[in-house]
């Protein structure tokens, strides 16, 4: 797929549900080692909702489909990890405004507005051991892609392999942020989950668009 229109983007939330859906279980399992084990339950009935929201309005544009999403996600579930990634969605959807279909620029449009929207609201930054480490990597690589003409399904998949580096180099990051934050030292030698969902989202959307 070498452009997403907003017939396929209906597609790219389906996968996006039944990815998280499947990995309820895992984020549950590793959530619990610093957290309170319900970001599987957060981000499965998130992901749910936006694909239920999207799914309602296939004909409507881009912009549009990510903001019911977004709005969708933050209703149906208003945690601290609903609520940033709600924001990325709303954030991007204002980023691809007018836009009809989205290639490998607009690919990294959407990341690098849903990166900073995350980040603002989280009030994080790269090395705090957040989503954001994992999503400023793929909003840059991206970025570099769109600037040397890659496709887009060759662009989605070096996004995808910086984020599974940066989710490993989480590992060495003593967490600032949440609950895991209280942990401190003990969070030392774990990848970070909110950083495991930004690859996870990525890793998701690269999948549907080398499928089709």
């Amino acid at each position: 797929m070498e452009k997403i229109d907003s017939e396929q983007l209906v597609g790219i939330f389906a996968g996006l549900a039944r990815f998280f859906a499947e990995q309820r279980d895992f984020l549950i399992a590793l959530d619990g080692k610093v957290g309170d084990s319900d970001l599987g339950l957060t981000m499965s009935k998130a992901f749910a909702a936006a694909d239920d929201a999207v799914k309602a309005e296939p004909d409507a544009s881009i912009a549009k489909q990510l903001k019911s999403a977004g709005m969708a996600m933050a209703k149906a579930a208003p945690s601290t990890m609903g609520t940033l990634m709600a924001t990325g969605f709303l954030r991007a959807s204002k980023a691809l405004d007018g836009t009809d279909t989205i290639a490998t620029a607009e690919m990294a449009a959407f990341w690098r507005a849903y990166c900073n929207g995350v980040a603002e609201r989280g009030k994080a930054k790269v090395g705090d051991k957040t989503v954001v480490d994992v999503l400023e990597p793929i909003a840059a690589t991206l970025e570099a892609a769109a600037a040397a003409g890659e496709s887009l399904p060759e662009a989605m998949q070096k996004a995808v392999a910086a984020a599974g580096l940066a989710l490993e180099k989480t590992k060495t990051m003593v967490a600032q942020h949440g609950k895991a934050a209280a942990f401190q030292e003990k969070s030392m030698g774990l990848q970070d989950a909110g950083a495991t969902v930004g690859l996870f989202i990525i890793q998701s959307m690269s999948e549907t668009v080398s499928q089709q």
